[in-house]
């Protein structure tokens, strides 16, 4: 992973996100963006594995739903923020399908 990368992905997780595990997560999935959006998955996860409020009569009020909802906002965001490895315009792979020359020959000898 380059330095621009890195930067894109701790400006896009936080400064406190763990460089090794993003350099592990981008050897395995190639993308900058498939980092960023599997890390903020994980935390989607985990934050709804937990109880979003709890009320402890009197005393304190925890509310996670705010920060769900920012995180689901975050996780929509990303498909219009540009990564540095996202290909290029003219980088796109194109996929047509072939044919055989010899099957048409064949067809026109008929």
């Amino acid at each position: 992973m380059d330095v621009s990368v890195r930067a894109w992905l701790l400006a896009q997780l936080g400064p406190t996100t763990d460089t090794a595990d993003l350099d592990a997560r981008y050897a395995r999935l190639t993308s900058a963006r498939a980092v960023a959006n599997e890390v903020l998955a994980e935390r989607r996860a985990k934050l709804l594995a937990e109880p979003l409020q709890m009320t402890v009569n009197g005393v304190a009020t925890i509310d996670q739903s705010n920060n769900l909802a920012g995180l689901e906002r975050q996780i929509a965001s990303m498909e219009d923020a540009p990564a540095p490895d996202d290909p290029a315009d003219g980088d796109t792979l194109v996929v047509a399908p072939l044919q055989s020359a010899h099957s048409r020959y064949h067809y026109w000898r008929r």
